[in-house]
């Protein structure tokens, strides 16, 4: 059972995602509303995976990817867009998320892919 880190702005988004990864048998350690807050999150909480929404205030999901990966190389996060974000989605690969899933949740796509990063 992994550990996972659920950082969006919206609540609804992340009661859904809640839902998704306690039906895929995993444990919520926290959730943030915000970069700022991920990244503390993070450091207190150490999960095994954050899902990282892109787009909130104060400090965008990129800005708290970089923070993160140089706390840990080992970080693990997967990246959440709205459709048509495929410029910030490349640049989060390329600043180190490990892969990205797209709003509106698609329950299977998104356990995948939390599997493969996982494993």
């Amino acid at each position: 059972m992994a550990k996972i880190l659920i950082v969006d702005d919206a609540k609804f988004m992340r009661m859904t995602l809640t839902n998704i990864l306690k039906n895929g048998n995993h444990e919520i350690v926290g959730e943030a509303e915000n970069g700022q807050e991920a990244v503390e999150k993070y450091e207190a909480l150490s999960p095994d995976l954050v899902t990282m929404d892109i787009t909130m205030p104060e400090k965008n999901g990129i800005e708290a990817l970089k923070e993160i990966k140089a706390q840990s190389e080992q970080a693990k996060v997967i990246m959440c867009s709205a459709m048509g974000q495929q410029k910030m989605v490349v640049e989060a690969i390329e600043k180190g998320a490990k892969d990205f899933i797209v709003k509106p949740f698609d329950e299977s796509r998104v356990l995948d892919a939390i599997d493969r990063v996982l494993n």
